[in-house]
Parts: C-alpha cells; sequence; structure tokens
C-alpha cells in the first residue's frame, strides 16, 4: 500500500525486532491515515528534494515499543513520526533543510557529531494542528540521553 508516490506502508513499518519476536506491528486505519499525513507534509519533500530516504523507524504498535524499552507515549506509537536518513546527505545539512522548508511538530538531530556527516539520524514527527515547532539535539552524557534545543542551525553545534 501506497502512503504517498515514494513511500509504502510496510517501510513505515517494517521492524527487524517485530520480525524475529513475532509482533504485529500493523497500524490502525486512524494510524494509517497519519502516517500518509506524515509522509505527504516530511518524508516526500525531504525524497523530492535530497532523493532516497532511509527510514530506519518508523510506526511501532505497543508491544513493540515495549519489546525495544520505547515509550507508549512515543510519537511512532502515534503513526506521528519517523527516524530517518538519507544516503550520502550529511545529517546536520539535512536537519537544517527539514527545519528552513517544512513544518516539523518536532525535529531532532539525534546522536549526530559535527564534522561526522554519517553520525546519527534524523527523528521527526508532524501533526496536522498544535505543531510545536520544537528543534533539538539529542546526545549521550555520563551514560543517559539528553536533548538540548537548537536555536539556529545544526553547524552551530559544538
Amino acid at each position: 500500500m501506497n502512503l504517498s508516490r515514494n513511500f509504502t506502508l510496510s517501510e513505515l513499518t517494517k521492524s527487524d525486532t517485530a520480525i524475529r519476536r513475532g509482533i504485529n506491528n500493523n497500524p490502525s486505519a486512524d494510524q494509517i491515515e497519519k502516517l500518509k499525513a506524515l509522509c505527504e507534509n516530511i518524508l516526500q519533500p525531504v525524497r523530492y528534494h535530497f532523493g532516497r530516504v532511509k527510514i530506519t523507524s518508523g510506526f511501532r504498535s505497543s508491544e513493540l515499543c515495549i519489546a525495544i524499552g520505547s515509550s507508549l507515549d512515543s510519537q511512532h506509537s502515534k503513526a506521528e513520526a519517523a527516524d530517518f536518513e538519507c544516503v550520502g546527505v550529511d545529517n546536520g545539512e539535512l536537519f537544517d533543510w527539514i527545519k528552513n522548508n517544512l513544518e516539523p511538530d518536532q525535529l531532532i538531530l539525534e546522536f549526530y557529531t559535527p564534522g561526522e556527516p554519517n553520525s546519527g539520524w534524523i527523528h521527526c514527527s508532524w501533526i496536522p494542528e498544535g505543531r510545536r515547532a520544537s528543534f533539538l539535539h539529542a546526545y549521550k552524557s555520563e551514560g543517559k540521553t539528553k536533548y538540548k534545543p537548537i536555536l539556529g542551525g545544526a553547524k552551530d553545534l559544538v
């Protein structure tokens, strides 16, 4: 099933953990509509601009969230978010383009190290109303994941 011109339901629901553990990771009809909106408003414009988009995590059922230690309140479980990269594109550049050209709810540059273009990935969510326009950098400190706002661009990270 196509969610947009270049994205399918199977790539937004694929999970090796779900496959390995026999977990049902099929979204409801309402969740499929949310995934379509995510594709149309975030992923498809990124695809048109940068080319191939590699989805590393999309929808996660409640059972899958529990299995991987993710929050049941995650926007992944609400079918509102995806983690992804674009082949051959620095994740800092990708973050800045999304921030400057699209209207995400939350955009997180996860575990990116400036000067290491292949480090990290993008987490991006989209909702139709009440978008937070939250721009964050996720990083590890003392073994814990921490978040700090990105006020300028990814190039301003130190």
